[in-house]
């Protein structure tokens, strides 16, 4: 099988996501990386360490100055062009909308927000979390064409392979038509951080509801930066503005699968279990022993998350002197 992945870059750097793409690609056949972007030449050695042969590089900031029809354009041409069997592509925000734009121009239909994939009888089999990651659905795409999927973050680990070297960079240059330069970017806004991305930390401490006021998540914040660890919150708390977007775990926020995770006063509503569920151990502490985050949890504890917090703050603290 000839399997593509959309490496996608973010900020001049490979996104994460594309590591644990081409993971799993290697897992299903043969694997070429598509990197796009004033940087892509310069990603060959660490794909190269995810087992990747082979890189198709535009290197051209104007990937970097216009929304997704730029690089729709590039890979529709490519697929057209190539026609690999499958074409892996990260539901990141940019993902989503680069493959939906390609599943038009192709016509192929696409598998959205898989979790598992696999061959079956030279079928390609997809599994998709539905209704809040309550039930798994088995998806088959039925095309000759190249098949088009869009893979929810960390639903792979990302892994290297022993000996990996640089992968082959074969240049390529699409032109780009005027009509693929509509939407421009006009402002990147990268959120400071005092801590380890919610995203990449081992450790994840989350507040909900039983905080009870936005101050009370400067006692939480305290605890993530004893712990190292990268603060989390509900949609229940974004939406108050407690906290901003970038803090969100859940259905409509961040998925994350740290070692532990911390839910201080979360119930454990399905639209924020299924962002976190996946991790490795769960600690919960609500007042509610009836509270739903207790059915996830490896470690329960019935108490006040704001007497608990500062608390554990304190002894972390003395620990660490």
């Amino acid at each position: 099988m000839n399997i593509w992945v959309f490496a996608e870059i973010s900020g001049g750097k490979l996104d994460r996501t594309a590591l644990e793409l081409v993971t799993k690609a290697r897992a299903l056949g043969e694997v070429t990386a598509i990197v796009l972007g004033s940087s892509a030449e310069a990603q060959a050695g660490l794909l190269g360490e995810y087992g990747v042969k082979k890189i198709l590089a535009q290197s051209d900031k104007v990937f970097e100055e216009y929304l997704a029809e730029p690089a729709a354009e590039v890979l529709g041409t490519l697929v057209e062009q190539h026609k690999p069997d499958l074409l892996l592509i990260a539901a990141t925000y940019d993902g989503r909308d680069v493959a939906a734009r390609l599943n038009v121009r192709l016509n192929s239909g696409i598998i959205t927000d898989a979790a598992e994939i696999q061959f079956e009888g030279g079928k390609l089999k997809a599994v998709v979390p539905a209704f809040g990651a309550t039930i798994l659905v088995d998806v088959t795409l039925e095309t000759n064409t190249t098949k088009l999927v869009l893979v929810r973050p960390k639903a792979f680990a990302a892994e290297k392979v022993a000996g990996g070297t640089p992968a082959q960079v074969e240049k390529i240059s699409v032109a780009i038509p005027e009509r693929a330069k509509r939407a421009r970017i006009v402002e990147n806004v990268v959120q400071a951080s005092d801590g380890p991305s919610l995203e990449e930390a081992s450790i994840v401490v989350s507040g909900g509801r039983g905080l009870k006021e936005a101050a009370n998540f400067e006692l939480l914040k305290q605890l993530a930066t004893q712990l190292n660890a990268a603060a989390g919150a509900t949609r229940a708390v974004v939406d108050a503005g407690w906290v901003p977007y970038s803090f969100q775990v859940g259905q409509t926020g961040k998925t994350v699968k740290p070692n532990v995770y911390f839910a201080f006063g979360i119930s454990g509503a399905i639209q924020h279990t299924v962002g976190m569920k996946g991790a490795k151990y769960i600690i919960a502490i609500n007042k509610d022993a009836d509270a739903p985050i207790f059915k996830f949890a490896d470690l329960g504890i019935v108490g006040d998350a704001l007497k608990i917090i500062p608390a554990l703050t304190e002894e972390l603290k003395k620990r660490k002197h």
